[in-house]
């Protein structure tokens, strides 16, 4: 497709995209402080409190953009034709957790072309890809995110006297972010309990495929001691599933990414022992501080900026989050 006809619907498609976005002007034209392409991939949860991050941030920095958004859900081709739209409209920035190391390449590749700076947050493409196309990288350690959890796991296991645990993987790894995470988890769970095993390892990134896959792992294994969800949805579709099964006191659950349910879960104290999480505020805050940045440009060559990781372990620590965060916001 040549440039004229990307540019013929870009226009109509950028108003409905604007109509569902957030557009934050602060009395003044619209757009007058640039415009910045946004792409989530969830309209709640953590990519909620990415959304109020930027918007904080951007009212700090004293210059809201308009944001043009959209919820991708995960689908690279819809991902794709939005960077499209946004590229022949010139934004000052794309901002995005791309669906895919490999599929998002292509339309990163063309907003780079574009002369449209690209800050990844969350996950990214292909390093080799990122450090050709991508000005900034938002990104909390993979590795040590897993590792977190894994050394918790260990502890959890020692304390109940279980050298051997066996231990069930829900995964969200079509995100090399996630396999990252599930090797940090086992090198640590492993450095302190050797004896532990991984006994599956299934995808099922959204709460309900994750509780179906849940139960058919506990069908396959009912032995099974623990779940390791690598994110948000796997670890709640993990609580359930061993909710539904009767398995309260004998499956416990180690997870990722809080939530209103899964502080819930953790201040309960029967399923959930420990939830490890990037704040999504704190994400889009340092996004949008980024992207700024490379407006500015004040960042010349592609950047890795370090996100915050926080622990949280028993129902003590649930009740705390749950009053720290009365919106739910993450």
């Amino acid at each position: 497709m040549g440039a004229t006809g990307r540019l013929g619907r870009a226009g109509l498609a950028l108003a409905a995209v604007v109509l569902l976005g957030l557009v934050a002007a602060c009395g003044g034209k619209v757009g007058e402080n640039g415009r910045f392409g946004v792409v989530y991939m969830d309209a709640q949860g953590f990519y909620a409190g990415v959304r109020a991050g930027m918007q904080q941030e951007a009212e700090a920095l004293g210059h809201v953009p308009q944001l043009l958004q959209i919820n991708a859900q995960g689908d690279a081709s819809k991902e794709s034709t939005f960077v499209d739209q946004v590229s022949a409209a010139k934004v000052d920035a794309l901002i995005l957790s791309p669906a895919s190391a490999t599929a998002s390449v292509p339309a990163i590749k063309l907003a780079h072309s574009s002369g449209i700076p690209v800050i990844c947050y969350n996950t990214c493409i292909a390093e080799d890809s990122a450090r050709k196309y991508v000005s900034a990288y938002v990104l909390g350690d993979p590795v040590r995110f897993g590792a977190l959890l894994g050394d918790q796991a260990a502890e959890h296991f020692r304390s109940t006297g279980k050298a051997e645990p066996k231990i069930a993987v829900v995964n969200c790894e079509f995100v090399e972010v996630c396999i990252q995470r599930r090797q940090g988890f086992e090198q640590a769970l492993k450095a302190k309990l050797p004896g532990a095993s991984i006994v599956a390892n299934q995808e099922g990134a959204t709460i309900d495929d994750a509780v179906d896959v849940a139960e058919r792992i506990l069908t396959a294994h009912p032995d099974v001691d623990a779940f390791y969800g690598e994110a948000g949805g796997a670890t709640m579709g993990a609580v359930r599933a061993v909710q539904a099964r009767g398995k309260i006191g004998q499956t416990v659950v180690f997870g990722s990414d809080m939530s209103t349910e899964a502080a819930q879960a953790l201040a309960a104290g029967t399923v959930l022992k420990a939830v490890v999480d990037i704040s999504g505020i704190a994400v889009g805050k340092l996004a949008a501080r980024a992207a700024d940045q490379v407006r500015r440009g004040d960042l010349k060559t592609y950047t890795v900026v370090p996100a915050p990781i926080e622990l949280y372990v028993g129902p003590q620590q649930g009740g705390a989050w749950l009053t720290a965060h009365p919106d739910g916001v993450p």
